[in-house]
């Protein structure tokens, strides 16, 4: 905890007394990620989906995880929290934003085609699905999830990121070990600085959304005022834990998302949502090993694809912990399907309804959306699209809400995690949790005093944390499949079987 709460003291000190050279910093460790580990990456993300696949839907796919014969909690609340920790990130933002500016500006892949044409919608959701789809939510919780779980559940090792390399060096990376020391402080320093960055971005966001519809001023009070509110819901929901504060909160989001999502279809423009999803993900499915692989433009990957490959990876480890956490009870192909197949297409559809929405204003009147969003960003892009829609002031608060509480269900969630990593145990002290829900908001807090550049800089530095991560999780590509069989030989699934097949034989 001293070395990863450390190094984070120092980004804030140093942002504080000389914000230029942090950011050309952080700019030159954006650029070296982005150049010498951005193809790997990509491979990484591809091959993590496959090797998942491969397991759940094999004879593996079988085996249960945790030592525990029924889930803790209903299908339902899980995929609820898994939804929740996972999209809050930037899914609300970003699916107003991402495909609006994949429509102005069309992906290099589909060059061919006119911006901000009719033709143009299908390349720019295809586009986002990428970014948010399976690739993205496998790294996040699948292979590493299964070899966290063998680790901690069924061989007694800590819940702390060093655990996922145990099949490889056994107890050796356990206790006062350098390596397994270095793998815990990396992994809290990319996930503790990918949660910082949205609390700071909701701040401004919310700040812009409230000024726009009550005429709340946009101040810095207003945004500390915002990230106070949050950090003390988060608080108070990692504090309660997984059972109580974390799932009563999930479910409440998925359900008032869930009917924002019918209010948009009936309201808005349902059939060209559903056109649009429809199209795009048959597009999205034909071309995914060729935009999966796509190292053409390097410049504009490294600005999209590669952004959100780097901050996704450097959630992985900590993901795994909390999934881990969840999952007790869940067979593999339970898991790899909720975390890689239905999370990923709701989050297709979800883009869809908002940033689909958008393109279609966009194309009925040019201006409405692109305007806004290029004077005040992208919290500008998704009122502009909601006040569009009857009821579009109502419906506007109720997104602004709804964005808050997925922002709050991250906090409480990776305080909570992060907590589990710094004690090896599935119930840290509360005193714990609190510490880093506070902690990330008042970093939040104070890069959003020294200005909008210092949480720039911060999303940046999230892409460099990436890079010692991503060589923590790719040992899982064949570890996982290694402890699957394992496990699948102790509860004897594989003899199962072979004996089965003789006896119809």
């Amino acid at each position: 905890m001293a070395i990863s709460g450390g190094l984070l003291l120092v980004f804030v000190l140093a942002s504080i007394f000389n914000a230029e050279m942090v950011g050309n910093l952080v700019n030159i460790s954006f650029e070296f990620s982005a150049t010498f580990f951005g193809a790997f990456w990509q491979v990484l993300m591809l091959l993590t989906f496959l090797i998942a696949l491969a397991i759940a839907f094999s004879k593996y796919g079988r085996v249960k995880l945790g030592k525990l014969d029924k889930p803790e909690m209903s299908t339902f609340k899980w995929i609820s929290i898994i939804m929740c920790t996972l999209l809050a990130g930037g899914g609300v933002f970003w699916a107003a934003a991402e495909p609006m500016y994949h429509f102005l500006s069309t992906p290099p892949m589909y060059d061919d085609v006119a911006s901000g044409t009719q033709e143009a919608v299908v390349p720019a959701l295809t586009q986002s699905f990428l970014d948010w789809g399976f690739l993205a939510w496998a790294i996040l919780g699948t292979l590493s999830a299964i070899v966290m779980m063998y680790g901690h559940f069924h061989k007694g090792m800590p819940l702390k990121p060093r655990t996922l390399l145990y099949p490889i060096f056994g107890e050796k990376i356990m206790e006062k070990s350098v390596l397994g020391t270095l793998v815990d402080a990396f992994s809290i320093i990319a996930v503790a600085a990918g949660t910082i960055g949205p609390i700071g971005f909701l701040g401004l966001q919310a700040a812009y959304g409230l000024d726009s519809l009550f005429g709340i001023p946009n101040t810095f009070l207003t945004q500390l005022l915002i990230i106070f509110g949050l950090i003390t819901i988060a608080t108070i929901s990692a504090v309660t834990g997984v059972h109580k504060g974390i799932q009563i909160l999930s479910r409440f989001n998925v359900i008032f998302t869930f009917i924002l999502i019918v209010l948009v279809l009936l309201l808005g423009p349902g059939a060209f949502i559903f056109d649009s999803f429809v199209g795009s993900f048959g597009v999205y499915i034909n071309d995914f090993f060729v935009n999966s692989l796509y190292r053409g433009d390097a410049e504009w990957l490294s600005f999209w694809t590669i952004f959100f490959w780097g901050w996704f990876i450097g959630y992985g480890p900590m993901m795994a912990i909390f999934i881990s956490r969840i999952s007790r009870g869940r067979t593999i192909r339970q898991l790899v399907t909720a975390v890689a197949i239905i999370a990923p297409i709701v989050t297709n559809f979800w883009f869809s309804v908002v940033g689909g929405s958008g393109i279609f204003y966009e194309l009925q009147t040019e201006g409405s959306v692109s305007g806004p969003l290029e004077s005040g960003g992208m919290p500008a892009a998704m009122i502009a699209i909601v006040e569009q829609i009857p009821f579009g002031t109502a419906l506007a608060a109720a997104f602004l809400l709804v964005t808050i509480v997925f922002v709050a269900t991250t906090s409480d969630s990776m305080s909570y995690t992060i907590s589990m990593a710094v004690t090896g145990g599935g119930n840290p002290p509360s005193g714990l949790r609190v510490f880093w829900a506070v902690i990330m908001g008042a970093v939040a807090s104070v890069l959003l005093f020294i200005g909008q550049g210092s949480i720039d800089a911060l999303q940046s530095f999230i892409v460099f944390t990436a890079v010692p991560v991503s060589l923590i999780l790719l040992p899982m590509l064949w570890l996982a499949p290694r402890v699957a069989g394992k496990m699948a030989r102790d509860q004897g699934i594989i003899h199962i079987e072979e004996k089965s097949k003789k006896n119809a034989a």
